[in-house]
């Protein structure tokens, strides 16, 4: 993950919000994701690599581009729906870092 600081934020939110989500609705007990929300993370972590805005990076909700499959979208929309309230008390920072980049416009579109 050698990429930049933006997109390394993005995959700490991502993770927390899954972990938060899995351990929630599947009650995995925190420790490891199940099958499906491991899947969801590591398609949601492949899409971030090939993020077109890159440092411009808005939230996805934000974002002019939709890269996720209409399946797995609706799955990240539900995690979101339920880790969004509980990250301010489990991942603060990284929740007002989220929620401030629901402001950002996206930057122009790497090469």
């Amino acid at each position: 993950m050698g990429q930049n600081p933006s997109i390394a934020d993005e995959y700490k939110t991502i993770t927390a919000m899954i972990s938060l989500f899995c351990r929630e609705r599947h009650q995995t007990g925190g420790k490891e994701l199940c099958p499906s929300c491991a899947e969801l993370l590591a398609y949601a972590k492949t899409r971030l690599d090939k993020c077109p805005f890159a440092a411009d990076k808005p939230t996805c909700a934000a974002c002019p581009v939709h890269c996720y499959r209409p399946g797995r979208r609706r799955q990240i929309q539900e995690v979101m729906r339920c880790a969004g309230p509980r990250m301010l008390r489990s991942h603060p920072i990284l929740a007002i870092r989220h929620l401030l980049k629901k402001f950002k416009k996206p930057g122009a579109l790497k090469p």
